[in-house]
């Protein structure tokens, strides 16, 4: 098992579109959607639509087939699977809805790489319909964060759940890849011996270029599905020859200069050309 735990925004980081749009467009609710965004959060929008679409006659299973066909950048199942291969503990935190994600990746054959999803609840109820929930109940009490996140979900907050689970013995490292104003806040919480990719020219790239010095994880840009697969598979690499170069010289220093070491090094993440 890698130190190294990377977390994921999922919409427009892991897919290629933002997920509740796409379904909303592709079955022709669009206008009703921007009817009603307007009155009230994002996150409520998304559940109101879903009761129209449910009082309208469409199914899970017509939602299902319109999430089968999100549109995704080919390189980025490749360094998915590879960044698990490589034992990393992959995570993703979202503010799209567990449905969504779950229906989506289970398509693409890449559930079991997750240990963990972070989103807003959304399941199916008894009438048939999905509900989609917020993350954090801001009908009982705000989050309180005073960054760019949307009511229902503060992704620093998560970062901070995630960073206190795990031990600090184990020393893991993190890289945190995102692309919209709500992947602002989990940057600020990473030291300096970790990562954030933000998505060049996007609401968290702004963000963060308007004063870089606020983030203290290390700064490493992308532009599409081939730039988030050489820039992780790069990080990735050079942690792991760090972290193995520290084991090698710390086991040195506990064996007798007449003995040899032998350390077999983990075999390097590739990028296909």
């Amino acid at each position: 098992m890698s130190n190294i735990v990377i977390v994921f925004d999922f919409d427009k980081t892991i897919i290629d579109c933002d997920s509740d749009n796409w379904v909303i467009d592709e079955l022709g609710f669009t206008d009703s959607f921007n009817h009603i965004l307007p009155t009230m959060p994002w996150n409520s929008v998304m559940d109101m639509m879903m009761m129209e679409l449910h009082s309208n006659g469409i199914t899970i299973e017509e939602i299902e087939k319109v999430l089968h066909r999100i549109p995704i950048h080919h390189r980025i199942i490749p360094a998915i699977k590879s960044a698990h291969a490589s034992g990393c503990d992959l995570r993703i935190v979202s503010d799209a809805n567990m449905f969504f994600i779950e229906t989506i990746l289970k398509h693409l054959g890449i559930s079991e790489c997750f240990t963990e999803i972070n989103t807003n609840p959304g399941y199916v109820n008894q009438q048939g319909r999905l509900t989609i929930l917020p993350y954090h109940d801001f009908n009982k009490a705000s989050h309180g964060c005073p960054n760019p996140c949307p009511p229902n979900m503060c992704k620093g907050l998560v970062i901070d759940r995630i960073q206190n689970t795990i031990s600090e013995v184990d020393n893991k490292r993190f890289i945190y890849l995102g692309d919209g104003a709500g992947d602002y806040c989990p940057s600020l919480r990473f030291r300096d011996m970790d990562f954030v990719m933000p998505r060049k020219n996007f609401p968290v790239w702004d963000l963060i270029c308007k004063d870089p010095s606020l983030v203290k994880a290390e700064i490493n840009g992308w532009c599409d599905g081939e730039e988030f697969e050489q820039v992780l598979v790069k990080l990735i690499n050079n942690i792991m020859i760090e972290e193995n170069a520290k084991f090698i010289s710390s086991d040195c220093k506990l064996q007798s200069l007449s003995t040899p070491v032998f350390e077999t090094l983990p075999k390097p993440l590739s990028v296909r050309p």
